[in-house]
């Protein structure tokens, strides 16, 4: 169960961003039936991979980096987030999901939508035993 949560967590932050901002988007038909059917799929597959990237790069990265991190006072996570989000469209080009990212800035508030999406669904959910 906590793996679908965290799986339609990411989901529901891409979907958004990706309808908040002309930079970040999915190939396919804008509206309609055909854009729900066309579109789940890939959004499954790109929130499983940004999920992965999260789980297993981010932190590498955060880790390698936390001098710059302190001397920044945090905000390098910023950039960091954004280019794990960037890194992603990359993979999911690589796996052909149409998953497109512009560039830095649209990456940059993607991640922060992202980042809020899921920080409102953890604050919904009961906290576990």
């Amino acid at each position: 169960m906590r793996f679908v949560t965290w799986l339609l967590t990411y989901a529901a932050g891409l979907a958004l961003a990706a309808q908040l901002l002309d930079g970040i988007f999915f190939d396919g038909p804008d509206s309609g039936q055909a854009e729900l059917q066309e579109k789940v799929l890939p959004l499954l597959f790109v929130a499983l991979i940004l999920g992965l990237v999260s789980t297993f790069i981010e932190p590498v990265i955060k880790l390698l980096s936390l001098p710059f991190i302190i001397l920044t006072l945090g905000f390098l996570l910023l950039v960091i987030n954004a280019l794990m989000l960037m890194l992603t469209a990359r993979l999911a080009d690589a796996f052909d999901l149409g998953f497109h990212v512009d560039g830095f800035w649209d990456a940059l508030v993607g991640s922060l939508i992202i980042t809020i999406v899921g920080w409102g669904v953890r604050t919904a959910l009961p906290a576990r035993d």
